[in-house]
């Protein structure tokens, strides 16, 4: 059996990081969570993750900014944005950034766990497609 690529989280809002955490791990999906933007650049594994989801305000570097330093590096890695911000402008520069998907708190587990399925197949290889967009659900 293929080992589960980690997925990376960076999330200031204690409560918030732990739940997405949590879900992935009931899943069986292993993660690694970040407070902050500058600790996930710090880890020396970057290349090991397989898609991040990243809150876009956070102390420090903001998750637009952590989506074009990645780009900048050259990273393929999906970046899945989210926010509790309903921003046409934000989502309009994170989609155009490269974000693989913009995703609008409160979202349910199976938007997340839809975006995250497909970021992971697209990051790899014989992945097939890509999605920029959420519709907001409800």
């Amino acid at each position: 059996m293929l080992e589960s690529p980690v997925i990376a989280i960076v999330e200031d809002d204690d409560a918030m990081r732990e739940a997405l955490s949590d879900l992935l791990q009931v899943l069986g999906l292993p993660c690694r969570t970040f407070d902050r933007a500058e600790s996930f650049l710090a880890a020396h594994e970057l290349s090991a993750f397989g898609c991040l989801v990243s809150d876009v305000r956070l102390p420090g570097i903001s998750g637009l900014d952590l989506l074009q330093r990645l780009k900048e590096r050259g990273s393929t890695m999906p970046v899945i944005i989210v926010t509790s911000y309903a921003d046409p402008g934000i989502q309009s520069r994170a989609l155009e950034g490269g974000a693989y998907a913009y995703l609008t708190k409160p979202f349910t587990d199976e938007v997340l766990l839809r975006h995250l399925n497909s970021a992971l197949r697209s990051n790899n290889p014989l992945g097939d497609g890509n999605e920029q967009e959420d519709a907001p659900d409800g």
